[in-house]
């Protein structure tokens, strides 16, 4: 068991246990082409509404155009860290569908194919780290996306690297104890 292994209150799958979001990437790891064809696959089949799969997914290997356009739409901390990992990833929830139908449930289910990506990330030995603080309106037009396609979220993904790499503020949050709410907390009402 990793020290960085959630001490749950209940039993959980050891891939959920040990999943963990670290700001460290190694710089020297890359992907080959195809290499994340699983964890795109488990998002592939994750559950959504209707089974309309509204999710996209820009991809950028680390050196690539695209990499330095999601880069630089990046803010605060973020930039500080990000660029050394092999990959980012933007999520993008299908807002309405091709005819302009409204599709409601879109963000929900993109966050179930994310989370789907980010166990079989775990699983093939990969960390994941997700990032709200990034401006969604420059990523639409760096990538020319249409009104129905809405960033909700940037992802990181490559292998683990050294904490002693990252600034010092991000170094202790990198160590600090993982904590989570109470799993009684998360409950409004329950029989």
């Amino acid at each position: 068991m990793s020290p960085r292994t959630a001490q749950t209150s209940a039993p959980v799958l050891d891939t959920l246990a040990e999943r963990w979001s670290p700001r460290a990437f190694d710089a020297s790891h890359a992907f080959d082409k195809g290499a994340l064809r699983g964890v795109f696959e488990a998002a592939r089949w994750a559950p959504s509404a209707n089974n309309s799969q509204p999710w996209r997914f820009i991809l950028a290997r680390r050196g690539s155009e695209s990499f330095a356009k999601i880069e630089d739409t990046l803010a605060g901390f973020n930039k500080m860290w990000a660029g050394s990992a092999a990959a980012l990833v933007v999520n993008i929830a299908e807002v309405a569908d091709a005819e302009g139908n409204p599709q409601p449930w879109a963000e929900y289910d993109l966050g179930q194919a994310v989370a789907h990506l980010s166990v079989q990330a775990h699983a093939e030995g990969l960390y994941v780290h997700q990032m709200g603080g990034f401006d969604r309106a420059a990523i639409s037009a760096a990538f020319g996306l249409e009104e129905r396609f809405v960033p909700v979220s940037v992802m990181v993904i490559g292998a683990i690297g050294a904490v002693e790499q990252l600034p010092e503020p991000l170094r202790e949050r990198e160590v600090a104890p993982r904590t989570r709410i109470e799993l009684e907390d998360l409950f409004v009402a329950r029989d």
